[in-house]
């Protein structure tokens, strides 16, 4: 680590004040995960389960991000793993720095991010270290998280709803220098207070996953949950998943979770997921051998729903597996009910039966992270001690590369944090007496892992 690094770094651990980070000076340089430009083809002809992270994924010295009007840098103590770091890693759908040529074409501070690297990351948790002009929310030394989406905010549809802004970007994965770099480069507007109670890898996975689910379950931007609503959750010891489970309990619905292992059913009860459908040991398979969808198995799997519910369909589908599930999911979900999209790991080209749709009054609600106002409020319920970060294990920023291969493989549970400035895990925390009181809910990943 270079010697202005470790000066940053050692301010911040002896809890230096707002005045002494700002006169520290910045080094030119720093560590970050990156991918190359000049390796976009190097899965080329491959299938997706041979795309490596490990190949691709490089922790090299590069030089720090450029300070521009209403940004601020962060030193970043940790981050996290999400699923668009995979699809970065692997190159695909497409390579990401296509998004940062379309955005460099028609923005010249955006000109900044196409560079023949990129720093990739959608979560962080760290310390203000210096703001751009416009900035006045915000000052060094400010203990924040970062918000995965980076608005501008010159459109007016974008001032109804952030997310609908055309210019819109998710930090870290259409943008550059994003949260496993130990600089990183966000908008004034991405910056949310960082709960006292966490340590800063806890903190870290704690932003994308958890807007995500309040977008979906609870704001009239998404399903709108009220009290009572039966919540079909597939995955539900994932990172998205698990924050879907908290959020449903949270807001007095009924949560019907579905695993894929007895280790994960374990789980998922244990975050208080009291229905829960393993669907290996039921051996729900909803695609046949010739590709074509089995309906069989979604009546039988909205059977088991309906066993477990007092014979009640779902009002809310979760759905994030995408093309393997889609089909099952709009048929099992209760008329007049709604199937709420933020994803698809499986696959992207859906494939349902349409007449179960129309003909029932269903509803297909497509969701992307969060608009600024929703992050706040999922942060605050987090503050709150309402909802709790789900992370399991924590990796060295020498290690992402890993990291990130075992989400690509399904070899994690819950949230993986990358400690980037932080040495060591458990540092961070300044409100020790709401952590005792929440310990439990906070280890509990770590306890069942």
């Amino acid at each position: 680590m270079a010697n202005k690094m470790k000066e940053i770094l050692e301010a911040i651990l002896t809890g230096a004040s707002s005045e002494e980070i700002a006169a520290l000076p910045l080094p030119e340089t720093m560590r970050g995960a990156i991918v190359k430009r000049d390796e976009v083809d190097m899965f080329e002809g491959l299938a997706s389960e041979d795309k490596d992270p490990r190949k691709s994924v490089h922790v090299e010295e590069v030089p720090i991000p450029p300070l521009g009007p209403n940004e601020v840098r962060v030193a970043v103590m940790a981050s996290s793993i999400n699923y668009n770091t995979v699809w970065t890693s692997m190159l695909e759908p497409l390579p990401t720095f296509n998004f940062l040529d379309r955005r460099a074409a028609g923005d010249p501070l955006m000109a900044r991010h196409a560079l023949d690297y990129q720093v990739i990351g959608s979560d962080a948790a760290g310390v203000v270290l210096d703001v751009g002009p416009g900035v006045t929310k915000w000052k060094a030394g400010d203990r924040v998280l970062v918000h995965a989406i980076a608005v501008d905010m010159q459109e007016p549809i974008g001032h109804d709803d952030g997310i609908l802004d055309p210019a819109q970007a998710a930090w870290g994965f259409e943008t550059n220098f994003g949260g496993l770099g130990e600089i990183a480069l966000a908008k004034a507007t991405q910056l949310l207070p960082m709960p006292g109670h966490l340590t800063w890898e806890e903190a870290a996975t704690v932003p994308l996953v958890s807007t995500t689910a309040y977008r979906m379950l609870v704001s009239r931007n998404g399903a709108a949950m009220k009290q009572g609503d039966v919540v079909l959750v597939w995955g539900a010891t994932g990172g998205i998943g698990g924050m879907a489970v908290q959020y449903v309990l949270n807001g007095g619905g009924i949560p019907v979770g579905v695993v894929s292992s007895p280790k994960r059913e374990e789980l998922a009860k244990a975050l208080g997921c009291e229905r829960v459908i393993d669907r290996s040991a039921a051996g729900l398979e909803f695609w046949d051998g010739n590709g074509k969808q089995d309906q069989k198995a979604w009546r039988a799997f909205g059977k088991m729903i309906r066993d477990l519910t007092g014979g009640e369909d779902p009002d809310i589908v979760y759905e994030h597996p995408g093309r393997s599930t889609f089909g099952a999911s709009v048929f099992v979900v209760k008329r007049g009910g709604t199937v709420v999209t933020c994803a698809s790991t499986t696959g992207f080209a859906h494939e349902y039966d349409n007449r179960y749709l129309w003909m029932n009054l269903k509803r297909i609600v497509g969701s992307h992270c969060a608009n600024y106002k929703e992050a706040w409020d999922a942060i605050r319920l987090t503050k709150m001690g309402r909802i709790h970060p789900i992370m399991s294990k924590s990796f060295a920023l020498d290690e992402v590369a890993e990291a990130i291969d075992d989400v690509r493989t399904n070899r994690h549970e819950g949230k993986l944090g990358v400690r980037v400035l932080a040495p060591t895990d458990g540092l961070g925390v300044t409100d020790q007496a709401m952590r005792e009181r929440h310990i439990g809910q906070i280890n509990l990943y770590r306890d069942h892992t």
